[in-house]
């Protein structure tokens, strides 16, 4: 919105339109961080294959570029994951899933492991670990 447009609006506008914008926040901060998980870390999301109980926490994530955002979320909510399973939920190119998810495994918030020939994302359940 331009500063001519908010001068001729009046105070109560102005408050509409503050708190549409934090409506749409809101909603979007809760479309990026699953309900019931606590500010400071996130939990297990029930997959036995992978340890995946929060390397992220909710200001680590908003601190992400969102390109690693939008992935992290994803894997977050599929727990452990290939790079062709988050690519289809992003609609990204494989290739560009995989190279998000192995900076996000160089940052040390998703730990990858192999079965068999697939490789497997999950979250870091510590940031110190491999």
């Amino acid at each position: 919105m331009r500063s001519d447009q908010i001068e001729n609006m009046s105070e109560k506008e102005i408050l509409w339109q503050i708190l549409e914008i934090l409506v749409s926040i809101d909603r979007k901060i809760d479309r990026m961080v699953p309900k019931g998980i606590p500010m400071t870390k996130a939990h297990s999301m029930g997959d036995e294959k992978a340890d995946h109980s929060g390397g992220l926490d909710v200001m680590t994530l908003l601190s992400l570029p969102e390109h690693l955002r939008t992935t992290a979320t994803v894997l977050f909510e599929r727990g452990a994951a290939t790079a062709e399973d988050i690519s289809k939920v992003t609609h990204k190119e494989r290739a560009v899933e995989s190279g998000y998810l192995n900076q996000l495994v160089r940052m040390r918030h998703v730990k990858k492991y192999r079965t068999g020939r697939k490789v497997y994302f999950c979250i870091s359940e510590d940031k110190k670990t491999d």
